[in-house]
């Protein structure tokens, strides 16, 4: 809907949604998605304008209009004494984080049909966490580090990933992309139109990322939790120190074993960390089998123990022959990850790997 339409013109059956015209960033992309997923807001129309005038028809309004009244359906974050974070967390809220806190369990509720409880609760900060501080953090302006702690500490990038993110993705869609001499002539509607359809795909594809992010931690990661602690209580039958874990399907379990070697005292002469991670490549009862090693960070490329140096990138028979275990299928040349045709196999190679 273009900028200027009148007030007059706005008639809608569904609440309005408003938002502010020209350059558009991730996070009131991510915030007019997330509200479509509710009930209330599925069939709302959406309008740009910075004119507050038709901002005060707009039952609900994000990222614009200098007001942060929940009670009032106004979720700016704009204003020189707004200070608001999510619970738990310092960094300041965009509009996508305003949205979320206010709605958050309300559309995991409409998109996974959790009913309530702990499992909501774990999910809401889960997906806060890991998926929408980074856009409150973006917008606000704020690192991941401080550019004084990576100069003090000497740190320098070692390649650029400004266009590796969601946001670059989006700022994408502020280009028109079109020829040149292309915008000649049009009049200032039909540019508005075009600038708000750009929008409205850039929202289409984060509101995407987001609902499948929130769909596999709900299906996926949060059944996760029992198994993994399951694996996590049985695992000295495979390791005495229980350096080993051994989980019965390929899961989300790196999440989950993080938490639980914080939160879990261990007696003498047993590993605080878990070094190797077993799980089956398939369901099927004659998979094969992976050997993980696990991360020394949640995320990072260093592990605590790569599976040995002689095994890297060897594979097959000659794995066989270095390692003195048959039936191996390969190890990574970076040491993160192998296989075995059978567990007693991938078993074995683990419990050679920890010793080595």
């Amino acid at each position: 809907m273009a900028t200027d339409n009148p007030a007059k013109k706005l008639k809608m059956d569904s609440p309005l949604i408003g938002t502010h015209s020209g350059h558009f960033h991730a996070d009131e992309a991510l915030a007019v998605s997330m509200l479509r997923l509710l009930p209330t807001y599925a069939s709302s129309a959406l309008v740009r304008t910075r004119d507050p005038t038709v901002l005060d028809t707009c039952h609900t309004v994000v990222d614009v209009g200098s007001q942060y009244e929940p009670t009032a359906n106004r979720y700016d974050h704009h204003q020189r004494e707004f200070n608001t974070t999510f619970p738990g967390h310092a960094t300041k809220l965009s509009s996508a984080g305003l949205v979320y806190m206010h709605f958050g369990k309300d559309i995991i509720k409409q998109v996974t049909n959790l009913s309530g409880g702990e499992d909501l609760d774990i999910l809401f900060e889960k997906i806060y966490t890991d998926f929408i501080e980074a856009f409150d953090a973006n917008d606000n302006g704020i690192n991941v580090i401080s550019p004084s702690d990576l100069t003090a500490a000497g740190l320098t990038k070692k390649f650029e990933d400004r266009g590796f993110s969601i946001a670059s993705v989006v700022n994408r869609y502020n280009y028109s992309h079109s020829t040149p001499g292309a915008d000649e002539g049009k009049s200032k509607e039909q540019l508005q139109a075009e600038e708000d359809a750009r929008f409205q795909k850039a929202s289409t594809f984060v509101g995407e990322q987001f609902v499948m992010e929130l769909v596999d931690r709900a299906t996926a990661w949060l059944p996760a939790r029992t198994a993994v602690a399951k694996a996590y209580n049985e695992r000295l039958q495979y390791d005495p120190q229980g350096r080993i874990l051994v989980l019965t399907e390929g899961m989300p379990w790196a999440d989950h074993l993080y938490s639980l070697e914080k939160e879990t005292s261990t007696s003498e002469g047993v590993a605080k960390e878990v070094l190797y991670v077993l799980f089956p490549e398939k369901p099927e009862p004659d998979s094969k089998w992976r050997i993980r090693a696990v991360s020394k960070e949640n995320g990072g490329f260093e592990n605590r123990k790569d599976l040995p140096d002689s095994w890297k990138g060897v594979r097959d028979e000659e794995l066989d022959k270095i390692s003195g275990i048959p039936g191996c299928v390969f190890v990574h040349a970076s040491g993160f990850i192998g296989g075995n045709k059978t567990f007693d196999g991938a078993l074995a190679m683990a419990k050679k790997a920890v010793e080595l």
